[in-house]
């Protein structure tokens, strides 16, 4: 199978490279074993709320003059990256994925408890403000669904009454939901949102809350609606006169996994191949350090060819990288992964210290073209989580990463297109 470029990983960076690639004519393929990161997603995208030594960032564009120049948005270079900065928003927009916060500056969002963290830009399910608090005085209605437990209301009442609101906490019970909780694991975010889906069941849940309220200036709803549209998020706002606001849940997220349906219908709609499903266990590199073509499981002895290939395979938890008690690997094609050699210095036994392990990723040119035996490969390009010499954790900058340098390896895609 002959494509223009092949895509090895179909999350969020492997989907906004994709997609942008496609746009100008390329013909695209992602391969995508199934779950990414935007299933866990808190619905906020963050870009670079701290520098590595703990400075806070409000403007991350100021913020990134001061990162080391391995890191990748130094590799993008300040004019590159404000450029992408600024198209984010429509970029999204144009995939049917609207965006809330100014690309800018950061804001902070409200977190599962109840505490204000820094975002960049946000899922339009959830809200942005300037500064971490809420108005004092404001009363707060917290709704939750009866038996489900992967949301903490008591978390979030006390983080916001630490800023002086009151807020106060209910569990609607709905008949339709009954019959998941004759099984506890199917409370999951998901299947509640499919249920929640049904416009009798929205019904019955607008009903039992505008009973209850008492003159709140806010409800607060788990985020469990809209798995296929977020069309229902207009509704449940509509339904009432007063402000309608969305907490994150524990994962699956529902926001996240309608985030990656939509970019794939995008990619997809407008010519893309996306095989889902599907993982490259195999590469063929030629002497002269060039990708000749990659095989995958589904496919066996088919193989696809193209003129340029991206990894997107993500870090340790998607399997991009892999770790033994000796060393870590890149497995599909055996890149150089900038690491330490004392194991010992992998982590820190404190969990909230700086995990050295978060940086670690395959070694790449400025160019992010892949480099494996000290050679960089001609035609590969690394982009988003699978990436070294960035701490995503620490940074806050998880987000920003897969999004800018698929913006960037894209471009430099075209333009050595544009250059034969």
């Amino acid at each position: 199978m002959r494509f223009d470029t092949v895509i090895i990983g179909g999350g969020l960076s492997g989907l906004v490279c994709g997609i942008k690639l496609q746009k100008v004519g390329k013909k695209c393929c992602i391969v995508s074993a199934g779950q990414s990161a935007l299933h866990f997603s808190s619905g906020a995208f963050d870009i670079l709320d701290r520098l590595p030594d703990g400075t806070s960032v409000r403007h991350p564009l100021e913020g990134m003059r001061h990162l080391p120049s391995t890191h990748p948005y130094s590799r993008i270079g300040q004019d590159r990256m404000k450029e992408y900065v600024s198209a984010t928003t429509g970029f999204f927009a144009d995939c049917g994925v609207p965006l809330c916060g100014n690309p800018l500056v950061n804001s902070y969002r409200l977190s599962p408890t109840g505490d204000f963290c820094p975002a960049w830009l946000s899922l339009s399910d959830f809200f942005l403000i300037d500064e971490p608090a809420v108005d004092p005085g404001a009363r707060i209605l917290i709704v939750n669904i009866f038996g489900y437990l992967d949301f903490n209301p008591a978390f979030i009442a006390a983080g916001l009454e630490k800023s002086g609101a009151t807020c106060r906490i209910i569990a609607v019970k709905l008949d339709e939901m009954e019959r998941l909780r004759s099984n506890p694991s199917e409370m999951r975010a998901t299947n509640i949102a499919k249920v929640l889906d049904k416009d009798y069941v929205r019904s019955e849940l607008v009903s039992a809350v505008s009973k209850e309220l008492k003159g709140e200036s806010a409800i607060i709803f788990p985020a469990v609606f809209g798995l296929e549209s977020d069309s229902v998020i207009s509704e449940i706002r509509n339904s009432f006169d007063t402000k309608v606001h969305f907490a994150t849940t524990m994962p699956p997220s529902v926001p996240g996994i309608r985030t990656q349906r939509k970019l794939r219908k995008h990619f997809e709609s407008i010519g893309g191949t996306y095989l889902l499903g599907d993982t490259v266990d195999r590469a063929e590199l030629s002497d002269d350090n060039t990708v000749l073509s990659v095989g995958t499981v589904n496919f066996g002895d088919l193989k696809l060819t193209a003129d340029d290939y991206v990894l997107a395979t993500g870090s340790f938890f998607s399997k991009g990288l892999c770790a033994s008690p000796e060393k870590i690997t890149e497995p599909v094609f055996g890149l150089d992964v900038d690491y330490v050699a004392d194991r010992k210095n992998w982590y820190d036994t404190d969990l909230f210290a700086t995990q050295n392990y978060i940086s670690f990723g395959v070694s790449v040119t400025d160019d992010f073209q892949a480099v494996k035996d000290g050679r960089p490969i001609r035609n590969l390009h690394a982009i988003g989580s699978v990436l070294g010499g960035y701490n995503a954790l620490q940074e806050g900058s998880g987000a920003g990463t897969a999004i800018m340098t698929a913006f960037r390896v894209a471009d430099i895609i075209i333009e050595k297109e544009e250059k034969r």
